[in-house]
């Protein structure tokens, strides 16, 4: 006698593991045939048959077409449903808010920017964030009430044991106690709050350079310098969320801060965070700096040392030899290596993946020197990569990790 539905090992979820099963080759591999589903998950081609017809009822898949060009009859093609549900994102910075909505299969329907310049915030955090996901679902078509969950990335993390925002001093209107209960309230969907750069490795592990890899350190560097830590394939985060906050570590070479979260800052910040290049580049005689935030000339200038290493004079009207872009490139990859080498050493990553616009811009040229110095400085050697999400990697790991608990809720056909 068969046991109650829900218990393991029963047709019903049999039936919801193979529905879930064709639900992701689905998203992976994009439309497929009857036959070719029953190859892919070892059905038969009436049980595959059966499982299409139940998740076409359901609107969870929709008939798209047939293939064509090969011999026999034409197969019909079926796909995941785009509109069987819908997650949003938001990336969180002192200067903007940025929102994205994505339909059930990832792809991005509608984005909105709020601009929220000054110390002072011009709205409550509360009819910033509402406004900024109305704008994204206003540009996807949709309701608000069509999202199912959203996920927000912000400079340091939300303390679990007391809902309050740390590590983000720089992020006006966000450290209020009531600010958590304030959002539930005013949203009318699951939220999650999770640290930019852990959404970073998120995208990474989903969709860039950590893909099939468990064990891995990402190191951020654009606003402000900070890793995020896969360990076992899951994110650490600390006990009270602060895992990576790797800009207030201290290392040789800078001075010693102190009252860090007071300063937001600390010795690998100063040594090797984007703020630290324009003063850097002007030590070393670089002429002609570009102006702007500073996030930018760190980029732009990284990014023209990186052409000069590499040697076609990146446009600058100079060559390698003694050049101050060289030595401006040699000098952060040491840097950058100095605080690496403690992160190593206390994790033994299989990978570093470098990310960031300050990171980025220096490409292989800057990954190589990194990686040769971290191997004089470190006992164990991991691989170091240059990230591969580059367009708003935040908001793709926001989206990435609404979407991730989205399918877990739509596509579970058991209940």
């Amino acid at each position: 006698m068969a046991g109650p539905a829900g218990t393991p090992g029963t047709p019903r979820v049999l039936r919801a593991m193979n529905d879930r099963a064709a639900l992701d080759l689905l998203l992976a591999h994009g439309p497929l045939s009857r036959t070719r589903i029953g190859k892919l998950t070892g059905l038969s081609k009436p049980t595959a048959s059966q499982l299409l017809a139940r998740l076409e009822a359901a609107g969870l898949v929709l008939a798209t077409g047939t293939s064509e060009g090969r011999p026999g009859p034409n197969a019909q093609l079926y796909a995941v449903n785009p509109a069987a549900g819908h997650a949003a994102g938001l990336d969180v910075t002192p200067e903007r808010v940025l929102a994205a909505v994505a339909d059930i299969t990832g792809r991005t329907v509608g984005t909105y920017e709020l601009p929220t310049p000054g110390r002072r915030p011009a709205q409550p955090v509360v009819r910033q964030v509402t406004d900024a996901l109305d704008g994204a679902v206003k540009a996807a078509g949709l309701a608000r009430d069509d999202v199912r969950r959203l996920v927000i990335g912000t400079p340091g993390a939300f303390d679990p044991n007391t809902g309050r925002l740390r590590y983000a001093s720089h992020l006006p209107g966000w450290h209020a106690p009531t600010l958590l209960d304030e959002l539930a309230a005013a949203l009318p969907m699951p939220v999650e709050y999770e640290n930019d750069v852990n959404l970073v490795a998120i995208a990474e592990q989903r969709l860039g350079a950590a893909q099939g890899h468990e064990d891995f350190v990402l190191l951020w560097n654009e606003g402000g310098l900070g890793a995020a830590l896969v360990l076992g394939g899951r994110l650490h985060r600390g006990w009270t969320g602060g895992a990576g906050e790797v800009g207030f570590l201290p290392v040789p070479g800078a001075p010693l801060v102190r009252q860090v979260t007071r300063a937001n800052s600390g010795g690998y910040q100063e040594l090797a965070g984007s703020q630290a290049i324009p003063k850097l580049a002007r030590e070393l005689g670089v002429k002609d700096l570009p102006t702007g935030p500073y996030t930018e000339v760190a980029a732009t200038l990284v990014g023209r040392a990186a052409a000069v290493g590499d040697g076609d004079g990146g446009g600058v009207g100079v060559g390698v030899g003694d050049n101050p872009y060289r030595r401006l490139l040699e000098t952060y990859a040491t840097g950058l290596a100095t605080g690496l080498a403690s992160l190593v050493s206390v994790l033994d990553p299989e990978l570093v993946v470098l990310s960031g616009s300050s990171l980025t811009a220096g490409g292989e040229p800057l990954r190589a020197l990194v990686q040769a110095e971290l191997e004089e400085l470190a006992a164990s050697r991991p691989r170091l990569v240059v990230g591969g999400v580059r367009e708003h990697p935040v908001l793709r790991g926001a989206l990435e990790s609404a979407l991730a608990a989205t399918r877990d809720e739509v596509f579970d056909t058991s209940r």
